[in-house]
């Protein structure tokens, strides 16, 4: 069963996707990888934001 996702799940996962990207960018094209590793930990904490929100919207 397929369940729909509001558009603020769909905004966050772009975001998630999106940050990866750049952590990438960073760390491959620029040799930052300091501030690769930094933008790098974003996307676990926003995981953690949705696995929040849909938590919340159940109860």
């Amino acid at each position: 069963m397929i369940k729909k996702i509001s558009f603020l799940e769909f905004a966050i996962l772009t975001a998630i996707i999106s940050i990866i990207f750049i952590s990438e960018y960073y760390y491959v094209i620029l040799k930052d990888h300091d501030r690769a590793i930094f933008i790098g930990l974003w996307p676990p904490t926003m995981i953690g934001l949705l696995i929040y929100l849909n938590q919340k919207k159940h109860q």
